[in-house]
């Protein structure tokens, strides 16, 4: 079993930057694909951005694309994320999750293929 456990959530202004972190324990996730995913009040839970298990293959939504970056150390057993350039409808609860799955443009978004998930950290940008 997976435990993971996201930190560095907290409120900004708009344009500014945070760094999700996700430590994982339990078991090495280090052959697993890792994501992270959002949802704000009243939504589903939506795909940010994923890591292939080797880092070298990162994919992302088009709403994030260009200000954040998702990237892991699998010596530490941590994903992170840098989000920068924030905008209010950044506005969410971030989720860490992680899958025994091979990451390609398709599975990296679909939420199913994630079998660990953390509790969330909040991010809360204002105008």
């Amino acid at each position: 079993q997976v435990q993971l456990v996201e930190s560095g959530g907290g409120l900004v202004q708009a344009g500014d930057s945070l760094r999700l972190s996700c430590a994982a324990s339990g078991r090495a996730v280090t052959t697993w694909s890792m994501g992270w995913f959002r949802q704000a009040p009243g939504n589903e839970r939506e795909f940010v951005a994923a890591i292939n298990w080797r880092g070298g293959h990162t994919y992302y939504d088009d709403s994030v694309k260009g200000r954040f970056s998702i990237s892991r150390d699998n010596t530490n057993n941590t994903v992170s994320l840098q989000m920068n350039s924030l905008k209010p409808e950044d506005t969410a609860l971030y989720y860490c999750a992680a899958g025994s799955f091979v990451a390609t443009t398709i599975t990296a978004r679909v939420r199913k293929v994630y079998t660990s998930w953390g509790r969330g950290t909040q991010v809360t940008v204002s105008s």
